[in-house]
């Protein structure tokens, strides 16, 4: 009857824990990314970049930059919320 009970008690308790943390839902970045120019307002996603870029993150989140237009492949590097930087080569900006 007890090992009933705990293993009730323990199936609850999971329960609980998968209501409390819910669906996690993607959201934009707010502020704004500014790749040689071009602005873009609450960005989300991947930008591709022609080689060389003046890039300004005046969002609220940390960019990654690749070496590959699609955003995947090689790391190039990050800039930090309110941050920015001219680079060679980048090829992709991502902004979570």
């Amino acid at each position: 009857m007890r090992g009933r009970v705990t293993a009730a008690f323990s199936a609850l308790a999971a329960a609980g824990v998968l209501i409390l943390a819910g669906p996690q839902s993607a959201q934009a970045a707010t502020g704004e990314l500014v790749i040689n120019g071009q602005r873009y307002q609450n960005p989300s996603g991947c930008y591709p970049v022609p080689g060389q870029a003046s890039i300004e993150n005046h969002t609220d989140a940390r960019i990654t930059l690749y070496m590959d237009a699609g955003c995947a492949g090689s790391l190039a590097g990050t800039i930090n919320a309110g941050g920015g930087a001219t680079l060679a080569p980048v090829y992709g900006v991502y902004v979570p």
